[in-house]
């Protein structure tokens, strides 16, 4: 019985301690496969992002088998602690067992004498083959412990020399990781500063189309709006048109005329417009002074009482509703109060600020002024920043989407019913008579100045933003290819970005059949831009799309605002 209950004591110690394997060689392998990629990094001067990605998908795999052998080992040793607690045990049973197996040898042999001698051989031969069992016996037995016991010295040898590989992995990794960490850093400033250049680049773009700001301009409208018949010379043809042009933030003046012109007065107007207080009977004695060049080529340095300089104000056409020049003349006095401060310092006679001229304006616009004189747009008491611009496109956006918070700024849709779709904006919208609210901007003169793109044109600007998506080191190759690049690099023609696409295994359009577009008619923005051609169909966000269309459209066409569609010809 108690030959039985050690057996089963021992044969458990023995499987409680298995042979610990070492270290896998693929798992050595891919560690020296990264260090070389990570060392063709380091040297390589086009980095591109997919390379990091593949390597630090490969970094965070070794280390998850280094921590997977970690725990092992660890579990190891523990095993290796138990087998250290039974191994003096042992040690004793195997001294009894050798002295045992000793004497039952002797034993046998005599038995085997007696045997031969014996008058009764059966029960001689039943004595000889116990003493047989009891040899054979402890002869396992001894053989199972010394197994044992060289086993777990193994055990402890491998468990020693795997930490200290694995410890000089850990280095190996560490170091790995720092050298990627400084590269990915590299690249990310790099990255950083190309898309800095590039949104100061587009801006430049925007700024250079000369959008009328002002209502009283005549700058003239669209491109190749639905209306004016201009022709491209091709077909088919893709046109996108924006609602509205820049900057959207506070009043929209032809939103304003077609709240007057539906029967609203001029405080109904700015109430919608600022979340601000209308306020009576403010200080008309404050003087402003007028310094700088207007969009006429006047230079002006005049000071002026602010009713009087109010009166040389040129942003509304004054041939409209009443109440709509009311309600700019109340902007443009909250606006000059607010910008010097109640006078205390100057104000420009430009755009920038508000254009002034040195002659003053209409009677009509005079007589504005005169009905509003003292009435100004105010938060917290103060006369606040009432900023205005000609179009909105049915929707007036916060100043936060643009410049610094302004409280009295406010999103909203400026429309006489909901929107649910193009239609209904085009249909609801207050400012919908401006001849900017739905254009599409810009043009080339071998296409009638028109701003028409053909289907491969389309296709090439949807290749860029793959080919950006997967590596966006390749920002400053990727402007537009007939003027020269603004970064100062090489610009990869529709050819190159295919290669280039294809090389990160992209599938590039040679052609595009079909673009549809949605948009969050709540806020007024184009949420995505769904292109679909020879290479299938791809999905953009609205932002993503119209960045790199500013960016690589061919002569100065451009999407101007949050909120466009795209019309076919």
């Amino acid at each position: 019985m108690k030959k039985t209950v050690f057996a089963t004591i021992l044969f458990f110690l023995m499987l409680s301690v298995p042979f610990f394997h070492p270290l896998a060689d693929d798992l050595q392998n891919k560690i020296n496969d990264l260090g070389s990629q990570i060392q063709a990094l380091v040297q390589e001067k086009n980095l591109t992002q997919s390379d990091y990605d593949t390597a630090i998908a490969k970094l965070n795999s070794i280390k998850s088998q280094i921590a997977e052998i970690e725990a092992e080992i660890a579990q190891k040793e523990i095993e290796v602690k138990k087998g250290e607690q039974a191994l003096e045990y042992q040690k004793n049973l195997l001294n009894q067992r050798v002295n045992s197996y000793y004497k039952n040898v002797n034993k046998n042999s005599l038995s085997l004498i007696t045997v031969l001698v014996s008058p009764n051989l059966s029960d001689s031969l039943r004595d000889f083959f116990y003493q047989k069992s009891l040899v054979d016996s402890d002869k396992e037995t001894i053989i199972k412990v010394v197994l044992y016991i060289k086993n777990l010295e193994e055990i402890k040898a491998n468990l020693t020399q795997q930490k200290a590989s694995l410890a000089a992995l850990k280095i190996q990794v560490d170091q790995q990781s720092q050298t990627l960490a400084s590269k990915i850093g590299d690249l990310s400033s790099q990255i950083s500063q190309l898309v800095a250049q590039q949104q100061s680049l587009i801006a430049q773009r925007l700024a250079a189309l000369n959008l009328p700001q002002s209502a009283y301009t005549s700058t003239s409208g669209c491109s190749s709006d639905l209306t004016n018949g201009k022709d491209p010379g091709f077909s088919p043809g893709f046109g996108f048109f924006t609602f509205g042009v820049p900057h959207r933030v506070g009043m929209s003046q032809y939103g304003a005329k077609g709240r007057a012109d539906a029967g609203q007065n001029a405080e109904q107007i700015l109430k919608f417009y600022y979340n601000a207080d209308y306020t009576t009977g403010y200080n008309t004695g404050v003087n402003i002074h007028v310094v700088g060049t207007n969009e006429y080529g006047q230079n002006i340095d005049q000071t002026l009482n602010v009713e009087d300089y109010l009166k040389h104000i040129y942003e509304m056409p004054t041939d409209w509703n009443m109440e709509a020049l009311k309600a700019q003349a109340i902007a443009a006095r909250s606006y000059v109060l607010a910008a010097t401060n109640n006078g205390a310092s100057q104000i420009c006679p430009s755009q920038h600020c508000q254009v002034f001229k040195q002659e003053e304006n209409s009677d009509a616009w005079k007589q504005a002024v005169s009905a509003t004189a003292g009435i100004v747009m105010t938060s917290g008491g103060s006369p606040i920043s009432a900023y205005y611009s000609s179009t909105a496109g049915g929707y007036v956006y916060s100043s936060s989407n643009s410049i610094s918070s302004r409280p009295w700024t406010k999103n909203a849709q400026d429309g006489s019913g909901s929107y649910n779709n193009f239609s209904d904006v085009r249909n609801n919208a207050y400012d919908k008579s401006s001849p900017w609210f739905y254009c599409d901007w810009g043009g080339r003169s071998n296409y009638g100045n028109t701003a028409w793109l053909k289907p491969e044109e389309v296709a090439d600007i949807a290749n860029v933003i793959m080919l950006v998506q997967k590596d966006q080191s390749t920002i400053a190759n990727v402007y537009q290819v007939d003027a020269p690049n603004p970064a100062g690099k090489d610009t990869w023609n529709q050819d190159r970005v295919k290669q280039e696409l294809r090389n990160r295994g992209g599938n590039p359009f040679n052609s595009v059949s079909s673009v549809s577009i949605s948009a969050d008619f709540g806020s007024g923005r184009v949420t995505s831009v769904i292109v679909s051609g020879d290479a299938g169909t791809q999905t953009f966000s609205g932002d993503d799309f119209k960045t790199y269309f500013d960016q690589r459209a061919p002569g100065n066409i451009q999407i101007v605002g949050p909120l466009y569609n795209v019309e076919r010809r």
